[in-house]
């Protein structure tokens, strides 16, 4: 899953995307408005975590801009701010939820989890397709019972199809969401992962779509 962290606190920002990628999460941190109004809306994210108090260009502006051009990623706002009127302003320009400075990190991704899982229709932690569990609270995957043991980028891929089972993802999108912005990325790159993951988890686990991309079969085994 890519994730964009915009703050304009070095610090902060840092932390969460630690915290992030620790998680499972491919993230792509930015500092001041004008970058991030521009990223998320020209790159796909599966959720943004926003600041409002921004150099350039402030975060409601970058709601309202994304929202007006059709963006509807998951935004979940950070600010110190901690007024309801200013809680109602955010809501009312596109965020999806809000979290007052400071806060915890664990509370921190118990909502980036929730808001993820539900922009997709999944309303539990826990996602079961046959006989494969993914338990994105503690990023760990078990087939018949089984824990399996998966690097940080296999636990990516079977996490974001999991998520979309629904349909086939192109091979591009799993790149970005695998990957992010921060690695040579290539194709046969992403061949050789999906290679390994049927080795580890069954060859029927991932459906490859010539010329369309992937998908988790619904009874994947």
């Amino acid at each position: 899953m890519r994730v964009l962290v915009v703050e304009d606190d070095e610090r902060i920002s840092e932390d969460i995307s630690t915290v992030l990628t620790s998680s499972g999460y491919a993230v792509d941190g930015v500092r001041d408005g004008e970058t991030a109004w521009f990223k998320g809306d020209t790159e796909e994210y599966a959720l943004v975590v926003l600041d409002l108090g921004l150099p350039k260009l402030d975060g409601i502006s970058i709601l309202k801009r994304w929202r007006a051009n059709g963006r509807h990623m998951p935004v979940l706002v950070l600010t110190a701010r901690g007024s309801w009127a200013e809680r109602v302003e955010g809501i009312d320009a596109g965020a999806d939820d809000y979290l007052p400075k400071p806060f915890q990190f664990e509370e921190l991704l118990a909502r980036v989890r929730a808001l993820i899982r539900r922009s997709v229709g999944h309303g539990a932690a826990t996602i079961e397709i046959g006989d494969l569990t993914i338990d994105t609270r503690s990023m760990r995957v078990s087939l018949g019972g089984l824990p399996q043991s998966l690097t940080p980028f296999e636990y990516r891929l079977v996490s974001y199809l999991a998520h979309h089972r629904d349909r086939v993802v192109s091979a591009s999108e799993l790149l970005d969401h695998v990957y992010g912005d921060d690695f040579s990325r290539e194709a046969n790159a992403l061949e050789a992962l999906i290679t390994r993951l049927r080795k580890k988890l069954g060859a029927s686990v991932i459906t490859t779509r010539r010329g369309f991309g992937y998908s988790m079969p619904d009874e994947a085994k």
